[in-house]
């Protein structure tokens, strides 16, 4: 991989696990519409690059697989940044007969932010097993990240209280503690094998 990208990829990953630090913070702890809205879209564009070059090291192992990891998990953050920027336009210019009970309609019930990113977060940590460039840590965290994303999802689809033991423990452990983790350890870890 070129190490510029690679330098890019591991930058972004170190903020897509500190953007999506905040977005739990604003979401759940101030409950902020635009900060968490901002948040969201900005973790789904950092994430963006962090993915690719996730990839990049990933596909000599088993580039076909490596290749459906990036289409789901690119698909996914391009979802959430685009979910973020219609919470944000909303946020910033409420529309006068807006239904918070409607799904958003790019990203029902979070299926591309949780459901899709979960399945291909767990595709990348399965991949990472044939690799020694990984530490088994980061494998085994991104493989319960990618869990905890699919338990969200099918949270919000099939529960819809978000107060729910089923959704809370969930986001508070994805959102403050996992994902986070996962995003900048994966970013040091590209920014470190980029000397080799």
């Amino acid at each position: 991989m070129n190490s510029s990208f690679e330098k890019l990829a591991g930058l972004s990953a170190i903020l897509a696990g500190v953007s999506g630090l905040l977005y739990s913070v604003a979401f759940i702890v101030l409950q902020n519409n635009l900060l968490s809205a901002l948040f969201l879209m900005l973790g789904g564009l950092f994430s963006t690059a962090a993915l690719t070059g996730l990839y990049q090291r990933l596909r000599a192992a088993e580039g076909g697989f490596a290749l459906l990891g990036l289409l789901l998990s690119l698909s996914a953050a391009l979802g959430s940044a685009i979910h973020g920027g219609y919470d944000l336009a909303n946020a910033i210019n409420p529309p006068s007969n807006a239904n918070a009970d409607l799904p958003n309609p790019v990203d029902p019930r979070g299926l591309l932010t949780f459901g899709i990113m979960g399945l291909g977060i767990f595709l990348f940590s399965w991949l990472m097993n044939q690799s020694k460039e990984f530490p088994g840590g980061l494998r085994y965290l991104g493989m319960l990240s990618a869990i905890l994303m699919l338990v969200l999802y099918l949270g919000r689809l099939i529960v819809l209280q978000a107060t729910s033991l089923v959704i809370v423990i969930p986001a508070l452990l994805e959102g403050f503690i996992v994902n986070p983790i996962w995003y900048i350890w994966l970013g040091l870890v590209l920014i470190r094998n980029r000397n080799r």
